[in-house]
């Protein structure tokens, strides 16, 4: 015949394993939710507007001279000195696309919101740092081209302007050759009398050259002070010029490092956020661990202690049907004394099974007692941690110490507080901390659960 008695045990075996299994499973998905990285958003595209009075104009180069031929009746030509102006093209206006905002998903666990929230904040100040970046690398290499643009022009019209003085030397060249040719002809038929007009002639010519040559000398001093000028105006532009240069670079590391300090500080208190919630995650896992194992100790006592009271009794009824059956031929001729003392061992059978199932009944009791007051210890240690991570310290209160009794509801909520303290101060930040660390993670067991209710801690200032 089958035995059915052990079904259940098994099957209550099985439903256990399930249910530890859907919770870890559950707790798993809770820690890699919570320590996953943030979805990084789109980098913020910025544009940088540069208008034709913020370039620095290129400094002037002056033509070379050339030497010509002078004659004693021509002008000399003066120096001609010249600037190209740079061409500057307007910079090219991009469309801006605003980023699609992103909207998080609620989550239930403060904390880790906050931690996606920072690392968001976070995300998106680098991707602006890095759009600042590239901004200010377009628009140097921009000024880099205007400026090698700028140069190319000036060296263009500075060979235009010396190939036009060669060509001008040279034609006067040639008309002051035929010029000397067709004067020395004429001179050569002129008669004497013609000598004394010509004498007088170059008499006047070399007067003139004398009245030029003072007026080159006074052109060349002028042009020598505008250029004194210019040179001196192009050397305190470009000191001005360094001098804002210096001034931003160092307004820009002064902001560099506040920034940095900024994110490091943010990136310090989201990782304490997820230490903490990781660490309230593995002692509530363990406290359930705990918990779960102690109730299948508990139910596999139990179901042992019924297992072998009824094996027992199937025992004890075989071997009675067994004996009777033996004793059956004889119970005829049996005496009532042999009957009394049948009755009497039956008796005490049941006596002593009565008395072994108590006594395993009584241990149980005990054990599962003991159990409920460890796990109920040390939910109360975790309650004392939680009061004292929430606890500010009041000032000037080194050394002090206070005594609390918290009462708790079956929630976790707190129903009552007593502070015994000599300081107020002391006394109500301390009962501020009960309160704002609570609700409490209250033990599954309910014999647990009622001894945790109740707890007295210690605090002491440092």
């Amino acid at each position: 015949m089958k035995d059915f008695k052990k079904l259940p045990s098994k099957e209550k075996t099985i439903a256990l394993g399930f249910t530890v299994a859907v919770h870890v499973v559950a707790i798993t998905g809770l820690l890699f939710l919570g320590m996953s990285k943030p979805v990084e958003p789109p980098k913020q595209i910025k544009m940088v507007l540069i208008t034709p009075e913020d370039l620095i104009p290129p400094e002037p180069v002056p033509l070379e001279q050339t030497d010509s031929a002078e004659t004693a009746h021509e002008k000399v030509a003066e120096q001609v000195q010249q600037t190209a102006e740079p061409s500057v093209e307007p910079a090219p206006v991009i469309p801006i696309t605003p980023p699609s905002p992103i909207t998080p998903k609620p989550d239930t666990n403060k904390a880790v919101q906050e931690t996606k929230a920072e690392a968001l904040l976070q995300a998106e100040q680098q991707a602006a740092a890095k759009a600042d970046a590239a901004n200010k690398a377009k628009a140097d290499a921009a000024e880099k081209a205007k400026a090698d643009a700028a140069e190319k022009a000036k060296a263009d019209a500075a060979n235009k302007a010396k190939a036009d003085a060669a060509n001008k030397a040279k034609a006067d060249a040639a008309n002051q050759a035929k010029a000397d040719a067709a004067e020395k002809a004429r001179a050569d038929a002129l008669n004497k009398a013609k000598a004394d007009a010509a004498n007088k002639a170059k008499a006047d010519a070399a007067e003139k050259a004398k009245v030029d040559a003072a007026n080159k000398a006074k052109a060349d001093a002028a042009n020598k002070a505008k250029a004194d000028a210019a040179e001196k105006a192009k050397v305190d532009a470009a000191n001005k010029a360094k001098a804002d240069a210096a001034n931003k670079a160092k307004a820009d590391a002064a902001n560099k490092a506040k920034a940095d300090a900024a994110n490091k500080a943010k990136a310090d208190a989201a990782n304490k956020a997820k230490a903490d919630a990781a660490e309230k995650a593995k002692v509530d896992a363990a406290n359930k661990a705990k918990a779960d194992a102690a109730n299948k100790a508990k139910a596999d006592a139990a179901n042992k202690a019924k297992t072998d009271a009824a094996e027992k009794a199937k025992v004890d009824a075989t071997n009675k049907a067994k004996a009777d059956a033996a004793n059956k031929a004889k119970a005829d001729a049996a005496n009532k004394a042999k009957a009394d003392a049948a009755e009497k061992a039956r008796a005490e059978a049941a006596e002593e099974a009565k008395n072994s199932a108590a006594q395993q009944a009584a241990e149980a009791a005990a054990t599962k007692k003991a159990e409920a007051k460890k796990i109920a210890s040390d939910a109360k240690r975790q309650f004392t941690e939680r009061v004292t991570r929430a606890w500010n310290r009041p000032q000037d209160s080194a050394g002090k110490k206070a005594t609390a009794r918290v009462t708790l509801s079956d929630s976790g909520a707190v129903q009552s507080v007593v502070v015994n303290a000599s300081d107020s101060d002391m006394k109500a930040s301390i009962e501020a901390a009960v309160r704002e660390a609570a609700p409490y993670p209250m033990p599954s067991d309910p014999d647990a659960r009622r001894e945790a209710r109740t707890f007295t801690s210690s605090f002491t200032a440092k």
